[in-house]
């Protein structure tokens, strides 16, 4: 009689040759085992880098309840094209994208008042003011200090109200590495005298935060979180989008798979440690090598529409292995289910503030 072992009786999914070397990139697949159901009534909040763009929009497309809470106004409305520039309705709040966990708890300390935004909007030669902390919200900037001001007042206000109704908070991890203001310990998501501000050698600092570092500061987020609604579940991502400049004085790629591989490792770490949380594996999906990058376009960085179709996809299909189609989802058969074609090159373009980094290479 043949003496058991651990390796006996494992799925398929566990060995490389049935997973992965006989299969053609599109056919890899149940690279996710949920641990908990995302139900069409929870509220979902989603924020993060550039790629927790497509995971909001899935959602919403689908019938999920996405929180937006901070609708544009509604004039704005009736144009989609402007409701995206000035950033309504991309993430559930109106920070821009927030690239690392330093810049979350942020914006989590100051909506709940235990500690005091600055008060540092930027000027521009041409009259406009400039929120360092959403330097891109505006596209024209603001009219003054004070209505720059006010605007993130608003969106701080609008977290804290989110936050308490919150069932599930989705968070796309995508950078290790900020600027950060070294004498009153602030961060920003990008660095000032980019997209707007003016750069002080003196006053602005590089930081490329440690794995220890990471791993306490969103151990500290998720645990204020659940303060604020202790029901709250958490799922986390990593962007797959690799970093368009570095100041590490590293290779931009070495530097990418460094900045990648420890908020993989991050990620990890608290799917492991908490029953809470869960990591869904976008980056995997998207930049392991049995993909053989063919949801990257050209030029190495932007994921190709077919890519986060692919993703989200398999987000929704490996919900519905585990746990079964919702109940009010619309049938496999039936034509208006959104599937992998409904999702254009429009829908999936993302609103990425890193990305114009490559306009200061000369």
């Amino acid at each position: 009689m043949a003496v058991q072992n651990p390796y006996t009786n494992l799925p398929d999914n566990a060995f490389w040759k049935t997973a992965v070397a006989g299969r053609k990139p599109r056919e890899i697949n149940g690279l996710w085992t949920p641990k908990f159901e995302i139900k069409k009534q929870d509220m979902i909040a989603t924020a993060g880098s550039c790629f927790a763009q497509h995971i909001g929009r899935a959602l919403k497309v689908r019938g999920y309840a996405w929180q937006d809470s901070e609708p544009a106004p509604l004039l704005m409305r009736m144009s989609q094209e402007k409701t995206v520039l000035f950033n309504y309705g991309i993430f559930s709040f109106r920070t821009g994208n927030i690239y690392t966990v330093a810049l979350l708890k942020q914006w989590l300390d100051w909506s709940l008042g235990q500690i005091s935004p600055p008060e540092e909007i930027w000027q521009s030669p041409e009259q406009r003011y400039y929120d360092l902390f959403r330097p891109n919200l505006e596209p024209n900037g603001f009219k003054s200090a004070d209505e720059a001001l006010k605007s993130r007042q608003n969106t701080l206000r609008a977290i804290k109200r989110s936050l308490a109704k919150t069932d599930l908070f989705i968070f796309t991890l995508g950078l290790t590495e900020a600027w950060i203001n070294h004498k009153e310990h602030y961060v920003y998501p990008m660095c000032p005298g980019t997209l707007a501000g003016e750069f002080d050698p003196n006053l602005h600092q590089f930081k490329n935060f440690s794995f220890l570092e990471i791993y306490t500061m969103l151990i500290e987020v998720l645990d204020t979180l659940k303060t604020i609604n202790p029901k709250m579940r958490f799922l986390l991502t990593v962007s797959p989008v690799p970093l368009t400049a570095t100041a590490s004085d590293k290779h931009v790629v070495t530097a990418t798979i460094h900045s990648k591989s420890v908020l993989r490792a991050v990620a990890g770490e608290l799917k492991n440690a908490r029953a809470d949380t869960d990591y869904f594996p976008s980056y995997e999906i998207i930049s392991a090598f049995p993909f053989k990058a063919v949801f990257y376009a050209e030029n190495m960085r932007t994921v190709l529409p077919q890519g986060v179709n692919f993703v989200m996809n398999s987000f929704f299909n490996c919900q519905e292995r585990v746990f079964g189609t919702p109940a009010e989802q619309i049938p496999q058969n039936n034509p208006a289910r959104p599937n992998t074609e409904t999702f254009s090159k429009k829908s999936t373009d993302e609103v990425c503030e890193d990305a114009l980094l490559e306009a200061f290479k000369k």
